[in-house]
């Protein structure tokens, strides 16, 4: 299993790299040409949703991107270190809350649509996206 790890500032203007790393690497991996656009796609709003997270709650720490080709599977997870599933509301952000977990709702409903396989985790100590596609050996 060959493995990429990929950390970036939580900024928005870093998804877009981890998106085009995202493909390289998949398309390397023998992932369909097919569904790169969907992956791109998919990897983009987790990463968003990450960088999201981190800004709600005043996070420094980088996201975390890990890709890994398989023998006949493509897997991303995707990692941030915002406490819980469900953003804590900061003092003077009254409605912050309902609008991050809205906008989680959200990006977590178009990768749904865009990734067969996916699952979300989250603890006290941060969550992540774990999304993978068939791949054939190169």
């Amino acid at each position: 299993m060959a493995t990429v790890e990929l950390r970036f500032s939580a900024s928005p203007e870093h998804v877009r790299t981890a998106r085009l790393v995202a493909a390289a690497v998949a398309r390397r991996a023998g992932v369909d040409e097919s569904v790169l656009d969907e992956l791109r796609l998919a990897v983009g709003e987790a990463c968003t949703r990450a960088v999201g997270l981190h800004a709600l709650h005043g996070l420094k720490s980088p996201v975390r991107v890990k890709l890994t080709e398989g023998e006949k599977s493509f897997s991303i997870e995707v990692g941030d270190d915002a406490p819980g599933s469900v953003p804590q509301q900061r003092e003077g952000d009254a409605d912050a809350e309902a609008v991050a977990e809205e906008t989680d709702e959200l990006g977590l409903a178009v990768i749904s649509g865009l990734v067969d396989d996916f699952d979300v985790a989250s603890d006290a100590d941060g969550g992540r996206i774990r999304m993978s596609w068939p791949a054939t050996a190169v």
